[in-house]
């Protein structure tokens, strides 16, 4: 797909699926820069400095500090921006539907650098979903967080007559936790921790700044070859609302990893909602089979009170009186926590604690992101993350070097002000023109489609395909 300018200042032309009209092109790795590894088992950042006994809560202390230490990490291996191997993921392909969008694995021509294309269509359809992809746009803009996916660019926009929807440039990852979960590479405790933290250390950040992902599940967990998790897909994102008498939208959450008052149909839930998905995700890792696997959401809550048994009437505070009756019209169940122990033989007691205090069914008394953190189940994984993954500590000649604060949440609240102000389609598209065209002033030379190239309709039939066959989730 070669890019074209329109005018307004210089762009790149190249193509952005090199070689596929002709049939695929594999991109090979620079020898430079060593073998990519194939495998989490593989990878040298589960292999860094054994931990003693009792793992210390932090990395600093091994040794490391402020002014350096004795800890002797291993070095970081392929970051997320490091381009795959050709035995690793084929370029130039649809590799992953979003809960809005279509994303593909593409080659960036200024550099070479694979990345992923996310095209997000029917943005201006109606409102609801102009507000809705608006949102999404600023959040993956606004984030700047290891653990969190955000744009590494926007596509410059044709023509406000021509404008009917948006493409962003993201940083492309191997895979997602699901394929790791289902598939037959093993997974240690070390994998299982490393991952959790990241997990809550991203989820952590979205909180602080006022964001509920609300669709937390396997597939929207990126991973690398390394264990580098990044979260993704913000297409049923939103700021958290403080107002209890705002109604907000049910239709969040894929079905496995709901929560219980969502299910119960809660008219306005918090950040909550998201910890128990990590919950669910956490039990799916140490089980390698999904926690709570209904055919309908009335099964998916019986399921629930089968392992935390009939929750008391304050826990139901918020549900609708048809689940409230229908909890309380079935015989009482005693809680069956205990087989958590059964997952598997990682289901240590440290590890179904943890679980616990996530699958609680009252939100109020669910352990918060931020919490979680701090059980001594995550030392472990905080430690290996810190010593030879992070992007955040760095390595000196006496020892390693840690950053003061960990998990760091937020430097502001994402701001949603603009919502109300949106009154037409039209409005919203003048908006989010202006936003892209703002966002690309001073940085790289932009990038636009060329929509007559065989790999632009190519692209364009995949995403077709998929709006057809998945149907759309509008929220209030």
């Amino acid at each position: 797909m070669a890019f074209h300018g329109t005018g307004r200042q210089q762009t790149v032309c190249g193509n952005l699926f090199p070689g596929s009209e002709l049939g695929h092109k594999y991109f090979c790795v620079n020898t430079s820069t060593g073998a990519t590894s194939t495998g989490l088992s593989a990878t040298p950042s589960l292999t860094g400095p054994t931990a003693p006994a009792g793992t210390p809560r932090h990395p600093t202390s091994l040794g490391g500090s402020i002014g350096g230490g004795a800890a002797v990490p291993q070095p970081h291996s392929s970051p997320a921006s490091e381009v795959p191997s050709p035995a690793e993921m084929e370029p130039d392909r649809p590799i992953g539907y979003g809960a809005f969008g279509v994303v593909w694995s593409v080659t960036d021509p200024r550099d070479g650098r694979k990345v992923a294309l996310k095209k997000m269509p029917n943005v201006f359809q109606n409102l609801v979903s102009c507000k809705r992809v608006f949102r999404e746009l600023r959040m993956l803009c606004f984030f700047k967080h290891d653990n969190v996916l955000s744009a590494l660019d926007i596509l410059q926009p044709p023509q406000m007559d021509c404008f009917e929807e948006i493409y962003v440039i993201t940083e492309l990852m191997q895979s997602d936790l699901h394929k790791v979960i289902v598939s037959p590479q093993p997974l240690t405790t070390d994998h299982i921790k490393v991952f959790l933290y990241q997990i809550l250390r991203g989820l952590k950040y979205l909180h602080s700044a006022g964001i509920l992902h609300r669709d937390i599940k396997p597939g929207n967990l990126l991973v690398n070859s390394n264990c580098l998790l990044k979260i993704c897909d913000f297409g049923l994102a939103r700021v958290e609302e403080p107002d209890p008498s705002r109604h907000m939208t049910q239709e969040v959450v894929t079905q496995y990893y709901r929560a219980p008052e969502v299910l119960m149909g809660s008219r306005h839930y918090g950040s909550a909602i998201d910890v128990w998905s990590v919950g669910c995700i956490f039990a799916e890792l140490l089980g390698r089979r999904i926690l709570f696997q209904a055919q309908s959401p009335i099964q998916q809550l019986d399921l629930i009170t089968d392992l935390l048994g009939t929750p008391p009437l304050s826990a139901m505070a918020s549900a609708c009186e048809g689940a409230r009756a229908h909890i309380l019209r079935g015989p009482h169940k005693p809680p069956s926590l205990s087989v958590l122990y059964m997952l598997s033989d990682g289901a240590t007691h440290e590890a179904v604690h943890l679980l616990c205090r996530m699958l609680v069914f009252d939100p109020a008394k669910r352990i918060s992101g931020s919490d979680a953190l701090s059980h001594p189940y995550l030392d472990e994984g905080r430690l290996r993350y810190h010593t030879c993954m992070c992007q955040c500590c760095y390595s000196v000649p006496s020892g390693r070097v840690y950053t003061r604060d960990f998990e760091p949440p937020a430097d502001r609240n994402f701001s949603h002000s603009y919502d109300n102000s949106l009154l037409s389609v039209w409005q919203g598209k003048e908006l989010i023109h202006r936003f892209i065209t703002e966002h690309q002033q001073g940085k790289r030379v932009p990038l636009c489609i060329n929509p007559q190239s065989a790999a632009f309709k190519t692209f364009i039939r995949s995403t077709a395909w998929h709006s057809s066959k998945v149907s759309r989730k509008e929220e209030r």
